[in-house]
């Protein structure tokens, strides 16, 4: 199984694209993993919410493949805490699954497209975050799920 996380928009902060990347060559010692960038729209001030979301719905529905299971970051998900989400993530390896695509929509959310298609929504917290910020949450609870798993140290009981 892979897991690839797609968010749109680019990280502008150096410090946290840094914790990112560390973050990332640690999950890598563990599955496969892949941070994918859909770009930001261009022309916003010009679509609605609506046009905004079913464009970047578009976009992320394009990056998927048909035996992709797709999980929303979305603030109506189920949460979970690190032990139950590595319970998550080993239901999901079990269940035989090539790859988990993870994905951080767009300040509007996301098209009722992407709605239909997904197979889960996890939130983090009921708490906003940055999307910046979330990437590295999500990647650093992916990386601690995988030392759960494996009854590592990194996650304190």
């Amino acid at each position: 199984m892979t897991i690839k996380l797609l968010a749109i928009g680019k990280t502008d902060n150096k410090q946290l694209q840094q914790l990112i990347d560390d973050y990332t060559k640690r999950l890598g010692f563990y599955i496969g993993f892949d941070l994918e960038i859909i770009p930001d729209l261009k022309k916003v001030k010009n679509l609605s919410e609506d046009q905004q979301k079913q464009k970047e719905g578009d976009l992320i529905l394009g990056k998927l493949k048909p035996t992709d299971v797709l999980i929303l970051l979305d603030e109506n998900g189920k949460q979970f805490d690190s032990v139950g989400f590595s319970n998550y993530l080993q239901k999901h390896m079990n269940s035989g699954a090539k790859q988990i695509v993870f994905v951080i929509g767009g300040p509007y959310g996301f098209s009722p497209e992407v709605y239909t298609k997904a197979q889960g929504k996890i939130s983090l917290s009921k708490m906003t975050f940055s999307h910046q910020m979330v990437r590295l949450f999500v990647i650093e609870q992916l990386y601690r799920g995988f030392t759960i798993l494996r009854n590592e140290p990194y996650h304190h009981r």
